[in-house]
């Protein structure tokens, strides 16, 4: 046997090891481990207006906020960026009711998905006491990136929020925590995990709206930017929406993507690039370097090549077969 094949089987099989070990660190920790000792946590009441609601979040340099309704007193939903898509769709599909956007509730968002057919309001949740590989199994059946914490008073066994998950801080807690990562070094171009079929893209001059209806068909949380050549210019987020409508502006869609870049906040985090070559423990320490929530896939010359998202990385973490 050679030296290059005994290396080849050795990477293997302390890749499988490397990720049963990381599967057994979930399985040991609660969703209470990855909280930080001190945080800050808002709620919104489903009867504020959804005009406000955005307001907060923008103010408070969030993209989600679980939603509590007063009536019942139980945990009604998770707002995020999808939701305000949802309504600048439904707007911009019949301009004739635009003038009932500034008294939309958030208890009415459920009416205007119904309309334009697409998922409800997402009310997937998990006990914080509940182990950590838990709360990732159910956050990926939700198809979330993200996952409320809801815990019970144990006298009046009423609901109470106490955070919500995202797949970032887990990674992040992972990669921080599990030494085992440095031994992930099978290129992730070998683990099946980038996703490089039917990549939406679109360019500086794409319309606002048709970026927005990307998002939604395909599903996705971004869309990548390319030039005339397919290489890599930047992204547009289901986040910048939010920024592009604070003032109310449901009208202002036919602007281009680059024009809409121009307002983008100063605290974007970026665009991350990797190759099919790059290890998964170098994804995972820069996973644990910056706040990033997804690669770009490029080649040697910054073509675009698939997208790597953090739901992939946890995927084969919990799931993959190595």
């Amino acid at each position: 046997m050679s030296i290059s094949r005994e290396a080849g089987e050795k990477i293997l099989v302390e890749q499988r090891l490397a990720v049963e070990s990381i599967r057994t660190f979930l399985n040991s920790k609660t969703s209470y481990d990855v909280l930080p000792v001190s945080y800050r946590l808002i709620v919104l009441d489903t009867s504020l207006l959804v005009k406000k609601s955005l307001n907060v979040l923008l103010q408070n340099n969030i993209v989600s906020a679980p939603l509590w309704d007063s009536q019942t007193s139980r945990f009604a939903g998770l707002l995020t960026s999808s939701d305000f898509i949802n309504v600048i769709q439904y707007y911009f599909s019949n301009p004739d009711k635009f003038e009932l956007v500034d008294k939309l509730q958030l208890d009415g968002l459920k009416d205007i998905e119904r309309a334009i057919g697409v998922d409800p309001l997402d009310t997937a949740s998990i006990h914080p006491s509940r182990p950590l590989y838990e709360a990732c199994l159910k956050m990926m059946e939700s198809r979330s990136g993200r996952i409320p914490l809801i815990d019970k008073d144990e006298e009046t066994h009423r609901e109470i929020v106490v955070s919500v998950l995202t797949q970032y801080r887990i990674l992040k807690f992972v990669a921080l925590n599990c030494r085992e990562t440095h031994f992930l070094q099978r290129p992730i171009g070998e683990l099946d995990i980038i996703s490089q079929q039917n990549i939406r893209s679109c360019h500086m001059t794409t319309p606002v709206i048709d970026v927005i209806q990307l998002l939604t068909q395909a599903g996705v949380s971004s869309v990548p930017i390319v030039d005339d050549n397919g290489f890599l210019l930047n992204v547009y987020e289901a986040v910048d929406v939010l920024g592009l409508i604070k003032g109310g502006i449901y009208n202002d869609l036919s602007l281009s993507v680059g024009e809409a870049l121009m307002r983008r906040s100063d605290d974007f985090e970026g665009v991350y690039t990797c190759t099919v070559n790059d290890k998964l423990s170098t994804i995972m320490d820069n996973i644990r370097k910056s706040r990033v929530h997804r690669f770009f896939v490029v080649d040697a010359n910054g073509k675009l090549m698939g997208v790597l998202t953090l739901s992939d990385i946890l995927k084969y973490i919990l799931l993959g077969t190595n």
